[in-house]
């Protein structure tokens, strides 16, 4: 399983954790299944009113779609499989609350995860960044989530940038990507003290102000998502290409560290 889930972990809260802390917890298509799966369980668990989502270990969140996945595609250049879509709570119809704590790196895909959370709280050590551009790919979905959460310019820049810089923790709160900031290692306790106060008043009234919250962002969201494949489709360098690029970085080119900020 690459999924742990512990119901309990506060009163009516569970907390579910990316477990491939060897791979940084990046989702392969078993991860992307079992979160999806996951999110249709807890609609009828009762016991469950709360979630808290993490990352295992304290290098990374997640870093996105495990780059020794064969994801296949269709011909059509009108056409697109992600496999990623669908690993997110509101993806699954989920209205319970979602809180995310973020340890280290989240990048990438981690944003279909964290767009879909109602909020983030992240340790001081946490960094977020969007290295699509950087490998030849159009970050569409992860920026369309992340245009919900900051300002254009915080997203324009953190998605056009790369792998050359990181958005930190600090800068995350003072932009509004972040609710909370911890020390190193407290980002989960502090997700579940606030999850655990959620879960404590009426379920019907929670949900129903998690959906009106989403309600005010939600036709923006829903346009910009339908122009996300073509503009995939159209920009993407191949996978081969792509795969040169992702090789070079880790082989030490690309610029050498990134900055953050």
């Amino acid at each position: 399983m690459a999924l742990r889930i512990e119901r309990g972990a506060a009163p009516g809260v569970a907390l579910a954790s990316l477990d491939r802390p060897e791979k940084l917890n990046a989702i392969d298509l078993e991860t992307a299944e079992e979160l999806g799966s996951l999110w249709r369980e807890l609609r009828y668990d009762e016991s469950v009113r709360a979630v808290v989502l993490t990352g295992s270990g304290t290098r990374a969140f997640c870093t996105g779609i495990d780059r020794g996945v064969d994801v296949p595609q269709p011909p059509s250049p009108y056409a697109v499989d992600d496999p990623l879509l669908h690993i997110g709570p509101k993806a699954n119809d989920l209205w319970k609350p979602v809180v995310a704590a973020v340890e280290g790196m989240a990048c990438g895909g981690a944003f279909y995860l964290l767009g879909e959370a109602e909020f983030i709280v992240a340790s001081r050590e946490a960094t977020f960044f969007d290295p699509h551009t950087t490998y030849g790919m159009v970050s569409a979905y992860e920026a369309i989530a992340m245009a919900q959460r900051m300002p254009f310019g915080e997203v324009a820049r953190m998605a056009l940038m790369g792998t050359a810089e990181r958005v930190s923790a600090e800068r995350a709160y003072a932009v509004g990507l972040v609710s909370e900031v911890t020390e190193p290692g407290g980002a989960v306790a502090a997700a579940l003290r606030s999850a655990a106060v959620i879960a404590g008043y009426p379920t019907e009234a929670v949900q129903g102000t998690v959906r009106a919250v989403w309600s005010a962002r939600e036709a923006a969201r829903t346009q910009a998502m339908a122009q996300a494949p073509a503009l995939i489709a159209l920009g993407n360098l191949a996978p081969e290409r792509q795969a040169e690029l992702f090789a070079g970085r880790r082989d030490g080119g690309g610029g050498g560290e990134p900055r953050v900020r």
